[in-house]
């Protein structure tokens, strides 16, 4: 039998093939919802999830903007409620916790993601890359 969302190799002994692709679903479909009124009107759940896990298959599980090893044994554990009752020290637990960062230029166009850690789409929020590499390189230009 042909899985369509092979679990990708770098993943094997951290999550099940199960639990990716649940992942996997949550995600395409959490980014479908946010982007359907924004963009990409005709694409389908099927379709962000087949862009996605490309990027995941891709990534060597590795953040596409500061290439740190992201932490996949985090998918799907994040709690709520724990979150709310130790703030940002349960928070910066997550810090390398594997995101989508959805990069399609004005978003217009077709879907095109990458693989971040929490705390890197957190930090880049809705920038462009040539946005967020500006304020990087101002932030480090002035605590040099």
């Amino acid at each position: 039998m042909t899985i369509k969302y092979q679990l990708p190799e770098f993943l094997t002994n951290i999550v099940t093939q199960a639990a990716y692709e649940k992942w996997l679903h949550r995600k395409a479909q959490g980014l479908f919802r946010k982007y359907k009124k924004k963009a990409d009107m005709t694409a389908t759940i099927s379709e962000y999830k087949i862009a996605i896990h490309k990027v995941v298959d891709n990534c060597c599980g590795r953040d596409a903007y500061s290439q740190e090893q992201l932490d996949w044994h985090l998918l799907s554990t994040y709690d709520n409620e724990k979150s709310k009752k130790e703030g940002r020290a349960y928070k910066r637990k997550f810090d390398l916790l594997p995101s989508i960062d959805h990069v399609s230029g004005d978003g217009t166009g077709a879907s095109d993601f990458k693989i971040c850690s929490w705390r890197t789409i957190d930090s880049k929020n809705d920038m462009s890359m040539d946005e967020y590499v500006d304020l990087c390189k101002k932030i480090i230009k002035y605590n040099s």
